[in-house]
């Protein structure tokens, strides 16, 4: 049984993380790792995932990190995937969701719809799979968070922007649907689990800004600081974080 590195206020929990292999995810593999928590990360990238995986158990030595190849495409590789934490693991606390993928335009009349086919896969199939794949678990959990990392667009679209926007609203619903079962389930007690969104502009790594050393990259989050962000979703009550969107930059 992996009980992280002792100590850390999310000492013994075990939390998922899909998109791990993503430089924000690299992010939070180390965050998560470092307060104490069993992390499994998943990618479709094998090679990019160990590498994450690696980084963070080479930075946190007591840490129990594991990575798996996972489809999240696919609903059955995804629900696969979650009785395999579970079972592993005897408990499943959390799932952060960071898959992300961007296309656009320069103007909304020259959106190619192959940009939604692409981005609503990518920003809500894999939502829907890992929602539905782990929302018992985490409700079996004391608790159990699912963490979206949406974006700022969602609220308020740009005209190029339309189908990644478009495809991170609908993320931010299916969300918030699984809140409110969060939230009837618990009755007057309150929820014991919460599904919460964390909303961020843009995300700015080290890479990016060593490849435009004279970029300001204004409004941007580092993916240091979102990791931070999302391993406090553990340190509030269900009931504060359930259904909600928890603003990181200037809300439109």
């Amino acid at each position: 049984m992996g009980n992280g590195n002792g100590n850390g206020p999310l000492s013994g929990a075990v939390v998922a993380v899909a998109g791990a292999g993503g430089p924000a995810g690299r992010a939070a593999l180390l965050r998560l790792a470092e307060a104490g928590a069993t992390v499994v990360g998943a990618d479709n990238e094998p090679e990019r995932l160990a590498e994450a995986v690696d980084a963070a158990r080479y930075a946190h030595g007591g840490a129990t990190v594991v990575g798996d190849t996972v489809d999240l495409l696919d609903a059955r590789s995804a629900r696969d995937w979650a009785t395999r934490v579970e079972k592993d693991f005897g408990r499943v606390d959390g799932l952060v969701h960071l898959v992300g993928g961007w296309r656009g335009s320069a103007t909304f009349a020259e959106t190619d719809l192959a940009d939604w086919d692409l981005l609503e896969k990518l920003l809500v199939r894999t939502v829907q799979h890992t929602s539905l794949a782990f929302h018992d678990a985490l409700q079996r959990s004391d608790r159990g968070r699912y963490v979206l990392i949406s974006a700022a667009g969602a609220s308020r679209p740009t005209a190029g922007n339309a189908a990644y926007a478009a495809a991170k609203a609908a993320a931010e619903a299916w969300t918030l649907a699984m809140a409110d079962g969060f939230r009837r389930a618990g009755g007057e007690q309150g929820p014991v689990a919460a599904a919460a969104i964390l909303v961020v502009k843009a995300l700015v790594h080290d890479a990016m800004r060593a490849e435009r050393p004279n970029a300001k990259f204004a409004g941007f989050m580092d993916v240091g600081d979102l990791a931070e962000a999302v391993a406090d979703v553990w340190e509030r009550p269900a009931a504060e974080v359930n259904g909600t969107r928890l603003w990181l930059t200037e809300k439109p």
